[in-house]
């Protein structure tokens, strides 16, 4: 089968590769009918997350029909469309009963923390969804039912960003009528703007510096703040009376980039300001207030602002999301038309097309915020 494989920073590959096979009872084959490029990916292709082992296939969104099931699974028969959670659980041990699926204690064999599809060796590994093949372990969990009015082009988007937003928002505690600022306006980030205002945000303020992405922002009602051409802090604080924000979202992670870092460099430059969202974060909340981090920090990132955030008595919330937790909603939610998550997709091109898709993603281009893959249009 044709799948995206890294082969090592800045070096990843559209090949055949052996299709995969039923390893325990517990598993299943999915045939993928769509997948996507997340900006977690481009974080193993730029190497700001470390320790992948060449080989593996990319990806960890991914909708498709069952092919095959193992003999332990026992809700899911081949033929059923499915959406498949990015981050892998077992569903029986203490943390995933708890609802802390992203914290598993079986599912990762490192033991190392969230077990999650295409990512580095400390993550299992487990090979990724950009393929025309994939094997789901603990299936009877690690799927979920799609019902037919809703299409792939709005399922390939629960997958991973849509919970992920949602959870930000969830965790940030926001209360009626908070502000909030949300840092970064990429898939995660818009999504984590609907999240917010779902939860009742009076006001959302969004940073970023593209300007279609603070665009798609303005069209989701955020007021946007170009940190490219104004200080974020001051600008804050001018908006909220001098008080700060109540609550914030960063969904940007390690690939931060300052003002001076030009748009469409090198390819798989990596951002050069790494700890600059928590430093903004720490000094644009109010006094009290709460930070909500769900950008993605690899375990060698040691800077957070940690004295400024004990002076102001904030709180921090952070991790992986818990996607088996809120999918089975937000796959409510899209059907009853609470939200339309199509609306960050901008991109749709054939599995063929990757390798390409991928430079243009990775340079934020215009048009370029979210891209699917369809593995049947290879």
């Amino acid at each position: 089968m044709k799948a995206v494989v890294f082969h090592a920073p800045g070096d990843i590959r559209l090949e055949k590769v052996p299709e995969p096979k039923i390893e325990v009872g517990t598993d299943a084959i999915v045939r993928i009918t769509s997948s996507a490029i997340c900006g977690t990916d481009l974080h193993m292709v730029r190497g700001t997350m470390q320790g992948m082992k060449p080989g593996t296939i990319l990806g960890h969104e991914g909708v498709g029909i069952v092919e095959e099931v193992g003999k332990e699974v026992r809700n899911f028969r081949p033929g059923d469309r499915v959406v498949i959670p990015s981050t892998i659980a077992c569903g029986y041990c203490s943390y995933c009963r708890a609802g802390y699926f992203s914290q598993c204690d079986n599912a990762n064999p490192t033991r190392q923390g969230t077990a999650f599809f295409g990512g580095p060796e400390s993550s299992g590994p487990f090979n990724g969804l950009q393929a025309e093949y994939a094997r789901v372990p603990y299936a009877n969990i690690g799927l979920v039912r799609l019902p037919p009015d809703i299409d792939d082009d709005a399922a390939i988007l629960l997958s991973d960003i849509f919970p992920t937003g949602y959870f930000g928002a969830d965790i940030a505690d926001i209360n009626d009528g908070d502000t909030v600022a949300v840092f970064g306006c990429g898939p995660v980030g818009l999504f984590a703007i609907v999240s917010a205002f779902h939860f009742g945000a009076g006001r959302v303020i969004a940073i970023d510096k593209v300007p279609d992405r603070l665009a798609m922002a303005r069209k989701q009602n955020a007021e946007t703040v170009d940190f490219g051409e104004e200080d974020v802090v001051t600008i804050i604080k001018q908006l909220t009376g001098g008080i700060g924000v109540d609550r914030v979202i960063d969904a940007v992670g390690v690939d931060a980039m300052s003002a001076q870092q030009p748009e469409g460099g090198k390819p798989w430059q990596a951002g050069d300001t790494p700890g600059q969202v928590l430093e903004w974060a720490v000094k644009c909340v109010a006094k009290a207030g709460k930070i909500s981090i769900i950008g993605v920090y690899p375990e060698q990132m040691k800077e957070f602002p940690i004295g400024m955030c004990m002076m102001k008595n904030l709180s921090v919330h952070s991790g992986n999301c818990h996607h088996r937790k809120y999918l089975p909603e937000l796959v409510e939610m899209v059907r009853g038309g609470v939200f339309d998550p199509t609306e960050v997709l901008t991109q749709k091109k054939p599995l063929a097309s990757a390798l390409d898709a991928y430079k243009h993603f990775d340079a934020r281009e215009t048009g370029w915020e979210k891209v699917e893959l369809v593995p049947a249009a290879a």
